[in-house]
């Protein structure tokens, strides 16, 4: 059975990630009330502006059931913004954001530059492009965080390859909790979405 798979629906690229986890054999389902926070197997959080995020969290009384059930290990990918509001420590944000701590990493928020430093290139991620044949995967960077540390139960499933910002770390996974850097939902590659859907289904 197809798991049913929410896409928190408050801000930023909702109906792309909510395409791509049809495409990736999910059932999908906007999320904006605690009602179908309660109906999901497993969670997206998608790019935008994580400070406002945080702000409709409180404003749609999301936070508390968010935080509640991704302790008790709902799975959860985030992308971008997404990624800084799973982190347990963000750099350079603002003294009022709140952040889920679904994640043992300190993210680096706009760590990139600005939006005119936005870039793209290929990376290798684990368990996706290490596979027989795969190829490497596009990653879309905008406005992107990226990881300064993890804890010690945090994998690292890609880096940065070349170039300033060589050896960054842009995409992790602790457990049920998955997130990148980049944003897989505007490129077609459904590949980062496949894997979560599998990681909902295994959970």
């Amino acid at each position: 059975m197809s798991p049913t798979i929410g896409v928190l629906a408050l801000q930023g690229d909702v109906r792309e990630h909510t395409a791509a986890l049809v495409e990736a054999g999910a059932h999908a389902l906007p999320v904006r009330r605690v009602s179908e926070l309660d109906r999901v197997d497993g969670i997206v959080i998608p790019g935008g502006e994580s400070t406002t995020m945080s702000k409709l969290l409180g404003v749609f009384d999301l936070y508390d059931p968010l935080v509640d059930r991704l302790r008790d290990g709902l799975p959860a990918y985030g992308s971008c913004a997404g990624m800084i509001m799973l982190a347990s420590t963000i750099l350079d944000t603002r003294a009022d954001a709140r952040h889920l701590d679904a994640l043992d990493v300190t993210v680096r928020r706009n760590a990139f530059g600005r939006q005119v430093e936005s870039f793209e290139t290929d990376l290798q991620f684990a368990g996706i492009t290490d596979l027989p044949g795969a190829d490497p995967m596009r990653a879309v960077f905008i406005r992107a965080p990226w990881v300064e540390s993890v804890g010690a139960g945090v994998d690292v499933l890609a880096t940065v390859p070349d170039g300033p910002a060589a050896g960054r770390v842009v995409a992790v996974r602790q457990r049920n909790v998955l997130a990148t850097s980049f944003h897989p939902e505007v490129t077609g590659d459904h590949r980062v979405h496949r894997f979560f859907v599998d990681m909902v289904a295994g959970a």
